[in-house]
């Protein structure tokens, strides 16, 4: 599994610890095990803010809540994110991100993060200026789908959606849409995230969700095309990839950091690929 457990804010243990603190903090950790939590969730839950009761609205995204736009005042540093392009993706310990890309293309359409029991694919789409795409990306889901059904949750209305899987065993989704700055983030939450609203699982999931930043660019799409994304780009790749650019100014050599993908796909485009990244120090290794 690719774990990856450093960014913005990152819980330290302060090594002059008693000894009664350290057994408080074991008794809370078992006392959360039955549930699946553990240290970090809790530090992500006291980090990130995400709406508390489920509603049919989300009327304070990009001022209280996320997912963010990249212009936006509020917007969380994203210096130590993982660009993919048409999004940055937050850290988080001990979870795994499959790249999803054309087999025929390479390129990138997607991504899945997986996190203990559950699983989150992100999807980041063109939107018109002044319209919301989701309401009529949740009305098409539910007239396609005679199993699917809606219903309030933390992001405004979304859509909980039966799916077969191998063997015949039937899942439940939870499928989640945020509308931005001319962009819509979708998400697709299986396993506990899409089952237990309490689950330390969903909760984790749900912040990591909030906390992505969308940079939309200035390319032309239609309403629902994907935004082109690239292979990742690590926090320190970038730092070099600047540090590259600086040098190409004074000698005219291209800078190094991925253009994006000349778009538009389509949203409905099958994926034919994932490709899981593991990481060292940094994300630098696709296998």
């Amino acid at each position: 599994m690719g774990l990856f457990g450093f960014g913005k804010k990152k819980r330290h243990e302060d090594e002059a610890e008693t000894q009664d603190e350290a057994v408080d903090a074991e008794n809370t950790k078992a006392e959360n095990a039955e549930a699946g939590s553990d240290a970090d969730e809790a530090d992500a839950s006291e980090d990130h803010k995400v709406p508390e009761e489920a509603s049919e609205a989300y009327p304070d995204r990009g001022t209280l809540y996320g997912p963010w736009d990249i212009d936006e005042q509020e917007a969380p540093n994203y210096d130590e994110y993982l660009d993919m392009g048409a999004y940055y993706l937050p850290f988080m310990q001990g979870i795994e991100l499959r790249v999803k890309a054309s087999r025929a293309s390479g390129q990138v359409l997607g991504c899945t993060i997986s996190y203990k029991t559950s699983s989150l694919e992100i999807e980041a789409l063109a939107a018109p200026k002044t319209l919301s795409l989701w309401d009529g990306v949740s009305e098409d889901l539910l007239a396609a789908n005679p199993q699917a059904s809606k219903e309030p949750g933390i992001f405004g209305t979304e859509i909980k959606l039966p799916v077969t899987v191998k063997g015949g065993k039937k899942l439940i989704t939870r499928i989640v849409g945020v509308d931005g700055p001319r962009w819509m983030l979708r998400g697709i939450f299986s396993g506990r995230a899409a089952t237990h609203p309490e689950s330390p699982e969903t909760k984790a999931l749900n912040q990591f969700f909030s906390d992505i930043v969308v940079d939309r660019g200035e390319e032309p799409l239609a309403p629902r095309d994907l935004i082109p994304m690239h292979a990742p780009v690590s926090p320190e790749e970038r730092r070099k990839a600047d540090e590259a650019a600086a040098e190409a100014d004074k000698d005219g050599k291209d800078h190094k950091i991925p253009k994006r993908i000349n778009g538009p796909f389509v949203a409905d485009q099958q994926t034919e690929v994932q490709t899981t990244i593991s990481r060292g120090p940094m994300f630098s290794e696709l296998r």
